[in-house]
């Protein structure tokens, strides 16, 4: 089994530890035999590939393609990932570039066998492919433990991405809607109803770009590429989960909370409770 990772407590507090402690946890659960035996597989065999049919007709190699773009759950939709493929990128209309999955068409991109010049096998790409691999490998490992560990994590690394690549305003933000994890820190992050994903895509966007002038003073995803304001998101994200989950024992001021409710005749009541963990944190 794959080294399970650690994280002693939840919310903010088991986050920062998160961080502190991910470069030396992700180098252990790279070490997992079981995980080195597929990137090996797939480094010593990917050069062997020149057809979409192939790639998917050989499930280890699949396996750590799709992997890599976040896709682990595709494994079995061989024909709509040879559909995905050999549409190519580069015609606007391909398959890929209508999906608006963000993963689906950065995968389609790497294993471009739709494209002019096809897909072309080198060290730097295969090893690119094999690390971002393991990156989402563990960030699932993560989620085992606790899911908005692993959405933090994952926010952390696409949306820098999607913030570096030059987009324009409304490409970032239907870019950022098409990845379901990011769009649930953004919806959690940003107090969203649970109604939001049913109005409109333009009214969707247009409600993202008012919260991000409104917390970040940017109408852009570019807005995240300065690390303080990715660093803020993700910590607003977990706030916003506590409170909407309730306070737990890693909560500050837990145990005195657990007292006023065993002293006072049922409790202080839901939004008391509210109030006293809005209070501490």
């Amino acid at each position: 089994m794959p080294f399970a990772p650690v994280i002693p407590l939840g919310g903010l507090g088991g986050w920062r530890f998160l961080e502190r402690t991910q470069d030396t946890q992700q180098a252990l659960f790279n070490r997992s035999p079981d995980i080195q035996r597929e990137v090996d597989y797939f480094k010593e065999n990917i050069g062997n590939i020149t057809s979409s049919a192939e790639l998917v007709g050989d499930r280890r190699l699949l396996a750590v393609a799709l992997g890599a773009f976040g896709l682990s759950d595709e494994i079995n939709k061989q024909a709509f990932v040879r559909t995905v493929i050999d549409g190519g990128t580069f015609d606007p209309r391909s398959f890929a570039n209508r999906l608006g999955n963000s993963n689906y068409l950065e995968f389609a991109k790497t294993f471009s066998f739709g494209n002019e010049g096809g897909f072309v096998v080198t060290t730097n790409r295969t090893n690119d492919i094999a690390d971002k691999f393991l990156t989402t490998q563990f960030e699932e490992a993560v989620g085992e433990v606790d899911n908005t560990m692993r959405l933090a994590l994952n926010f952390k690394r696409e949306m820098s991405d999607l913030a570096g690549q030059g987009l324009t305003k409304d490409t970032g933000w239907l870019r950022a809607m098409g990845s379901l994890p990011i769009r649930a820190v953004l919806e959690s992050a940003f107090n969203l109803p649970k109604q939001f994903s049913q109005i409109g895509l333009d009214q969707q966007k247009e409600v993202l770009i008012s919260k991000a002038k409104q917390y970040f003073g940017g109408d852009s995803v570019d807005i995240f590429s300065d690390p303080e304001i990715l660093d803020d998101m993700v910590r607003r994200f977990h706030l916003r989960e506590q409170i909407n989950n309730g306070p737990d024992a890693s909560t500050p001021g837990f145990a005195a909370l657990s007292i006023l409710q065993g002293n006072f005749g049922g409790g202080l009541g839901s939004g008391g409770i509210l109030n006293l963990f809005l209070s501490n944190t």
